[in-house]
């Protein structure tokens, strides 16, 4: 302990002394972060400028090291964002620290190139992630499938998905809202583009959209998903043999067999599912946890913990859980979280709630690519009630659960390290 005072007083001394020999900026992302979303975008943009940067990862809550320069001060100015200048000799003393822990020092070499799936007018709820990305300062690219099944996803490197239902069932929205302007709207859009693209109907649409994301991560790039459509893609994904949405969509009752010929080698997490059989009910399968859509909700919020991964044997994951707190509060959403049991091997599970049968937030490969899922529909919005106004991040700067977004959206600009075993 008493060394490690020295080291930390070393680095603190380095900082003061170096302002005006300073060769670098630390981005401190613990407590004396004044705003920490916006660290993410000050961070996008250096390396979007060319600039050498380095997460360090475990380090102050898994700060970055940016170089020292007009345009970077400038920024943190206007965004408010704390940074340290730091000389040689702080960063040197910084990196024995490192060295020493549970910590790594990874180069961030360019910047993503970013995609939201998201449709051209939006419905009464927000986007997490947009707001996430607006309010950051981070450039992205709006498609939606028209594009998705038109374009070469090769020029993205990094796709969010919409809280969109990808069994094409609007979320079973049609029980409480099918008379609102909104949902005839988003109805009569669907089955134009399924018409315009020479599908039958929106649920096939939707299973090919679903189909060539799955290309996408599986040819390299990274899907990070939220709320519904979590569940609902590995349920497209899954149904490449059988209607899973007819029940709901024209009263054909569903098959009854439907549950074993579902394909489960094409999804990415899920595997052995129980579907939903009750055209009735809103919730679409076993997955979710809490089971939000259902006459009387399940489960309760608590809070979820994020898991202490190896920074140096398990960087990758170690990269998505950066925070300056362990413990988040929960928050609901049409998918909240995640049951254990249908989780396929190799799954890794970043954050649970202790003593549950389910996880909220997960990662892993597939084919040349990855995946993230995060459960629930906003970190700052604990009930997500349709019609609620968007939440304003500029009131929490320092959202832990925003953050769990933003590390997924720089996480591909991470030069990949070979893993120790």
């Amino acid at each position: 302990m008493t060394r490690r005072i020295g080291v930390l007083a070393a680095v603190a001394l380095t900082v003061v002394s170096g302002r005006l020999g300073a060769q670098h900026l630390l981005v401190p992302m613990d407590d004396a972060q004044q705003n920490h979303l916006r660290a993410y975008g000050l961070t996008f943009q250096a390396i979007k400028n060319g600039d050498r940067a380095e997460w360090w990862i475990n380090y102050r809550g898994g700060s970055f090291l940016l170089p020292d320069n007009a345009t970077t001060r400038r920024k943190a100015g206007l965004d408010g964002v704390t940074v340290q200048p730091i000389n040689e000799a702080g960063v040197a003393a910084a990196r024995r620290e490192i060295a020493q822990g549970n910590m790594d020092a990874i180069p961030l070499e360019k910047a993503p190139r970013i995609a939201i799936y998201s449709p051209p007018k939006t419905p009464p709820w927000d986007d997490a992630v947009t707001l996430a990305l607006k309010y950051a300062g981070i450039d992205y690219t709006q498609i939606w499938d028209d594009d998705v099944l038109g374009q070469d996803m090769a020029k993205y490197d990094w796709v969010h998905l919409f809280h969109e239902d990808f069994t094409g069932q609007f979320n079973k929205l049609y029980l409480g809202f099918r008379d609102a302007p909104w949902f005839i709207e988003q109805r009569d859009r669907d089955m134009a583009t399924a018409q315009r693209h020479g599908y039958p109907n929106v649920p096939a649409l939707k299973k090919a959209v679903a189909n060539r994301l799955r290309d996408f991560v599986e040819r390299g790039g990274f899907v990070f998903a939220m709320c519904g459509a979590t569940e609902t893609i590995e349920l497209a994904l899954g149904a490449h043999n059988v209607d899973i949405a007819a029940a709901f969509l024209d009263g054909t009752p569903m098959d009854p067999d439907a549950d074993s010929k579902m394909d489960w080698t094409r999804t990415f997490a899920f595997q052995g599912v129980r579907l939903e059989m009750n055209p009735g009910v809103n919730s679409m399968s076993d997955i979710d946890g809490h089971q939000v859509n259902v006459p009387s909700r399940r489960q309760s919020l608590n809070t979820f913990t994020l898991f202490n991964f190896s920074a140096k044997f398990d960087p990758v994951n170690t990269m998505l859980v950066q925070n300056h707190r362990n413990v988040i509060a929960d928050y609901y959403g049409v998918t909240t979280s995640f049951t254990r049991a249908r989780l396929k091997p190799g799954v890794s599970v970043l954050a649970t709630e202790e003593g549950t049968p389910w996880a909220k937030y997960l990662h892993g490969d597939f084919g040349k690519g990855s995946w993230t899922f995060l459960g629930g529909h906003d970190p700052e919005d604990p009930q997500h009630n349709i019609g609620a106004p968007p939440t304003d991040l500029a009131q929490r700067p320092n959202s832990p659960g925003y953050r769990l977004i933003l590390n997924n959206v720089l996480f591909p600009a991470a030069k990949k390290k070979p893993l120790k075993t």
